[in-house]
């Protein structure tokens, strides 16, 4: 396969349109990740497509030619598009991503959505973000709410390190702690907000997600063990009134529901993703 992409790439050399084509049929790239790579190669902004179009015939220089060969490769191989670019696009904030952290997905928007619908009638709320990662979900709602006060916490130095530079980058003020989950948090939240790993430790699909850390996918037998722990550490850390949410599997929102219910919690709930999936749960702790 890769002989062959060499030489269909070098049969048109230079030409813009015919990279493209090459690394869709010899490779089988969505034409989307096809095109993102090329304008990555070329220093363009990731929503510059048009331009490619306006520019199909231009001529690529030998280095670009090399370097867009490479990343195809490793895309086809299932690297993920943003460990490649180093960007990605979440809730209108461009992150940086690598290795380092668990790509962020378009589904994990539908849990941004439901924090800040919470969150909106609150004055300076407080929020934290359980195994931030590289900090898409607190990033995005301090965006959102300036005034909010949001806080991180991930187990992984490297995780944090990524999160730190998001947020400086974006010039996002959050409080970034080190920690297991609410191990060493002191204060109240009027909302926890969490994307926990939730994959099962046996789960076929694992081998599919090999480029992304493993930490930051599975949980146990069943891939509850983290919302687990976190139901049972949230009551002492949420204000009364307060919400807990999670991101979770596909077909785990039954599980997790059942897990705040006998955790205490009330209003019981679950948000679908814009698939149609259940793809949130949360629960608000009592008043009283």
């Amino acid at each position: 396969m890769n002989i062959q992409f060499s030489y269909i790439f070098n049969s048109y050399r230079m030409q813009i349109q015919k990279a493209l084509a090459a690394a869709c049929s010899a490779l089988g790239l969505e034409r989307l990740d096809a095109q993102l790579l090329l304008l990555h190669v070329l220093g363009r902004p990731q929503h510059d497509r048009a331009w490619l179009l306006a520019h199909d015939g231009d001529a690529l220089d030998p280095e670009a030619e090399m370097r867009y060969i490479k990343l195809t490769r490793l895309r086809a191989a299932g690297t993920p598009l943003a460990y490649l670019t180093g960007v990605r696009e979440f809730y209108g904030l461009e992150l940086r991503v690598d290795a380092r952290v668990l790509d962020p997905r378009p589904d994990t928007e539908t849990l941004v959505d439901w924090a800040l619908e919470y969150i909106k009638d609150i004055t300076s709320p407080r929020v934290i973000d359980l195994g931030t990662g590289s900090g898409a979900i607190a990033l995005a709602i301090k965006h959102a709410r300036p005034d909010a006060q949001v806080g991180a916490v991930d187990a992984s130095v490297d995780a944090l390190a990524v999160a730190r530079d998001n947020a400086q980058h974006l010039g996002l003020e959050v409080h970034f702690q080190q920690g297991n989950w609410l191990d060493g948090v002191e204060q109240r939240f009027d909302l926890i907000v969490s994307n926990p790993p939730y994959i099962a430790e046996d789960d076929p699909h694992l081998e599919q997600l090999g480029h992304e850390p493993h930490l930051a996918l599975t949980s146990g037998p069943d891939g509850l063990d983290a919302i687990r722990t976190i139901i049972s550490q949230a009551p002492a850390r949420l204000w009364p009134g307060s919400w807990l949410l999670f991101e979770h599997g596909w077909d785990q929102a039954a599980a997790v529901r059942a897990l705040l219910v006998r955790a205490g919690f009330m209003n019981v709930q679950s948000r679908k993703d814009l698939a149609g999936i259940e793809r949130c749960s949360g629960g608000r702790w009592p008043l009283a």
